[in-house]
């Protein structure tokens, strides 16, 4: 891997933890740092109703795993950029052999080859 591959591998590896850094503050912004009453819109005295108190947990709880499956890659992508700074990036972790350029450029935080993941998954 040139020199330039890198170059363009880093610029999207930063430009997707960008994303998801950003995709993190709204989801928490949105919906996690808020209270239930203020989550619901619910300005009145009144006691909720059970209901829309089920509801607004399945909704809190969605968000919680948005923001975990966010994090979990947002992870992913810092790991990928401290493996392209320091080394060794673009080999599977797995069998050792070159990731493909194809892939890295759909995936560039990708760990594995295809047939490595491939495999992988069906087990």
């Amino acid at each position: 891997m040139n020199k330039k591959d890198k170059e363009k591998l880093k610029h999207l590896l930063e430009k997707e933890r960008e994303t998801l850094l950003s995709d993190i503050e709204h989801l928490e912004n949105d919906s996690l740092n808020k209270s239930q009453r203020d989550a619901s819109g619910d300005l009145s005295g009144y006691s909720f109703h059970m209901a829309d108190m089920g509801t607004d947990n399945f909704e809190r709880e969605f968000t919680l795993d948005l923001v975990s499956t966010e994090q979990k890659l947002l992870y992913e992508v810092d790991e990928a950029l401290r493996r392209l700074k320091k080394g060794p990036f673009g080999l599977c972790q797995q069998c050792e052999k070159a990731i493909s350029h194809k892939r890295l450029g759909a995936v560039p935080y990708a760990r594995l080859c295809i047939k490595c993941k491939e495999e992988m998954e069906k087990r």
